[in-house]
């Protein structure tokens, strides 16, 4: 014995309206679709239009829509509206065609959000006119209907406390959100809400209008989409100001003129951040609640597609209007970067236009190259501001590579193109452009060198004198990557538990071992006049407040070690500078 299931019909309407749609608003695209795919139902060249009176001049609160479509017939009633879910007798009738909007019938379901009874009133050409009534306690009654050319009416009585989504200024919203671009007439108490002309096919200054009237700003710039296999068109608008690239900014979609959504994901690809589309397809597949894109091959596809063509805008751009590729790079150069990551074309734009900081000026890295050779950075800002004049008194150009992408994108340039060189710059590398001191003036420095490394030698740095510009530097903090590294692994040490102490105790004799320096400047008249200083305690604090200067100097992070030696010789220093003796 087979049985089937027993539909309840509030049960469903509630899951509708709790999980399904976002909003019961959506019952105004879904009388829409029904009228469209009704008039699209006659064939070409049927002058199709939609009216649509709302409770504020219907005079008894309810909702009219009609539409001189194809209409139905009392068997395509009871099969259409009265069925939920089946396709096979939908697809006999005809009502399943590519170029319908929806699941002709099956949207009346969404009306059940805002009204407890919706009456149909159609008749098909050459046919009876029918009435169909549908309650939300799931009963419907079909019976004969009144005189009426062929097409649809259907009539909501709303449900109590939804009577404000029936009244005119509601509609009229809904009704132009959603169905502005479509390709018949709506009207809603008289007046048309259709625009006729689809914003991307508007003059160029009427383009700007309409992305300042719908999407709130004036944009940078528009560029024109087209993907035939998605029988997509539209336009992406260009932000005038920056944006977090972490926000994903939706986009207003419209399958076959009807709106999907103003806030569709996955358009476009990440980096993309800095545009906003408008866009119309008749292939992309909208999900079950018809509120946002299905993920799949078609979607990719013009995701890519659609790249394709922001990085041509790009391009073409740099050909034809260089200062205003500069004015673009300067606003949204976080998404062109990402872009260039994975993109050679957009590596060489990059490379030939978005100025990097380095400590010769602003250059981008073609100007760089040019001058330098060698693309030498610094992997942080922290290590270009502890290098940067010391490297620009050296002669040497350097490039702050810790902006987000700057260092990845000089290390592929390098990797894409065998002619261009680039290195990381490692502090202790300015070392070998430092003059050394002559035996002499070695010979004579030997006892105050020896006291300084004593004062310094609990901190683990190492004090070396060497002769190098600027001269007003009196000392420079320098740690190589491999004592940087040996650092982190030493605190790591201190504190991990008994197990892993072991494990890096062990690690530990394959860790180079190499001490940050603390180079002394003998060019430098305060460090000369220290060195010769007869007062070896006076001596100690001197090199020691130099110590924390040349740490706070560098922005180097600052140990508790570090800190108590700050305190420790800053007050030596005041003792030593207040004579006499302390008063009662």
């Amino acid at each position: 014995m087979s049985n089937t299931f027993q539909v309840d019909l509030r049960g469903i309407v509630d899951l509708l309206s709790h999980h399904l749609y976002a909003s019961p608003r959506v019952y105004v695209r879904e009388l829409l679709q029904n009228a469209v795919d009704a008039i699209t139902a006659n064939g070409p060249g049927h002058d199709g239009a939609v009216t649509i009176a709302s409770s504020d001049t219907t005079g008894d609160g309810t909702l009219r829509i009609d539409d001189n479509g194809i209409g139905l017939t009392e068997a395509q009633v009871h099969e259409l509206l009265a069925t939920i879910g089946r396709s096979s007798k939908r697809d006999e009738l005809g009502f399943a065609r590519h170029e319908f909007l929806g699941q002709f019938g099956i949207g009346l379901l969404s009306c059940f959000l805002v009204a407890d009874e919706i009456r149909v009133h159609t008749r098909r050409e050459g046919s009876a006119p029918v009435l169909w009534t549908g309650y939300s306690d799931g009963r419907y009654a079909v019976r004969a209907g009144g005189e009426r050319a062929p097409g649809t009416t259907v009539t909501l009585l709303p449900r109590r406390g939804a009577e404000h989504f029936l009244t005119g200024s509601t509609v009229a919203e809904l009704a132009t959100t959603y169905g502005s671009l479509l390709p018949v007439a709506v009207s809603v108490d008289g007046r048309t809400v259709t625009a006729g002309t689809l914003p991307w096919e508007l003059p160029p200054e009427s383009r700007m209008a309409y992305a300042q009237r719908t999407l709130g700003f004036r944009p940078f710039d528009v560029i024109e989409l087209n993907v035939p296999s998605a029988g997509l068109t539209g336009a992406a608008f260009v932000l005038p100001t920056p944006v977090n690239p972490a926000s994903r900014g939706g986009h207003r979609v419209y399958l076959k003129r009807m709106l999907l959504s103003e806030s569709i994901e996955g358009l476009l690809p990440e980096w993309a951040f800095f545009a906003r589309c408008v866009v119309d397809s008749t292939e992309l597949r909208p999900t079950a609640s018809r509120e946002a894109l299905y993920d799949d091959g078609m979607l990719a596809e013009t995701r890519e597609a659609i790249a394709d063509q922001l990085r041509g805008w790009l391009v073409r751009l740099s050909a034809t209007d260089p200062r205003r590729l500069a004015e673009f790079l300067s606003i949204h150069h976080l998404g062109v970067k990402a872009l260039a990551l994975h993109d050679d074309e957009m590596l060489r734009l990059v490379e030939q236009w978005y100025p990097m900081q380095t400590n010769m000026g602003e250059l981008t890295l073609a100007e760089f190259r040019a001058r330098h050779g060698v693309l030498r950075y610094a992997a942080t800002t922290d290590e270009f501001r502890q290098l940067a004049g010391v490297a620009a008194a050296q002669d040497v150009g350097l490039i702050n590579g810790g902006y987000v992408y700057d260092a990845e994108l000089i290390q592929r340039l390098a990797a894409t193109d065998s002619e261009i060189s680039a290195e990381r710059l490692d502090p202790t590398d300015l070392t070998t452009r430092f003059t050394g001191l002559d035996a002499e003036a070695e010979l004579l420095l030997r006892p105050f060198l020896a006291a300084a490394q004593r004062r310094l030698d609990r901190l683990g740095c190492e004090v070396v004198v060497r002769a190098f510009d600027p001269v007003t530097m009196p000392a420079l903090y320098l740690v190589s990557r491999a004592a940087a590294f040996h650092e982190e692994f030493t605190t790591g040490r201190d504190q991990a538990d008994d197990l892993w102490g072991g494990v890096l105790d062990a690690l530990a004799r394959t860790v180079p071992a190499d001490r940050p320096q603390l180079v002394l400047n003998h060019r430098n008249p305060l460090i000369r006049r220290i060195a010769a200083l007869g007062d070896a305690e006076l001596a100690g604090l001197a090199v020691e407040s130099l110590y924390g200067q040349a740490l706070l100097l560098g922005h180097h992070p600052i140990r508790p070690a570090d800190a108590a030696l700050l305190t420790t010789s800053f007050l030596g220093l005041l003792d030593r500078a207040i004579p006499g003796e302390e008063t009662r």
